[in-house]
């Protein structure tokens, strides 16, 4: 039989979330840079802007509950990014930008920032 501590578990479990976070993310990246090379009018882009924002307000909605542990000026500063990203988005779907490349880019730098 196996026996565990709870901070192996507990260690374990964050592990698995990370990496959770980390996939969601090169999902979205994977699609917003398929819904780039297709056009911001294509299926791929709704595709893509429709999955970020899923993705986004989770993160957001989690960063902001107070039993996220992270560092108070660490989620501010996340929450921040995610509504960039948001509000990016929808520029995106509105036809008002085509700023694939920057939620792109943010989004790896959140993506591998995540450890």
């Amino acid at each position: 039989m196996y026996e565990f501590s709870y901070s192996e578990i507990q260690t374990d479990s964050v592990a698995d979330a990370k990496d959770r976070e980390r996939q969601l993310l090169t999902h979205s990246i994977e699609l917003l840079t398929a819904a780039r090379d297709a056009g911001a009018k294509s299926q791929e882009s709704v595709d893509a802007i429709l999955f970020m924002n899923r993705v986004w307000t989770t993160f957001v909605e989690d960063l902001g509950s107070p039993e996220n542990e992270l560092p108070k000026e660490l989620r501010a500063n996340l929450i921040s990014i995610g509504l960039w990203l948001l509000r990016e988005g929808e520029e995106v779907r509105q036809g008002r930008s085509g700023n694939f490349d920057g939620l792109i880019e943010v989004s790896q730098i959140i993506r591998d920032g995540i450890r």
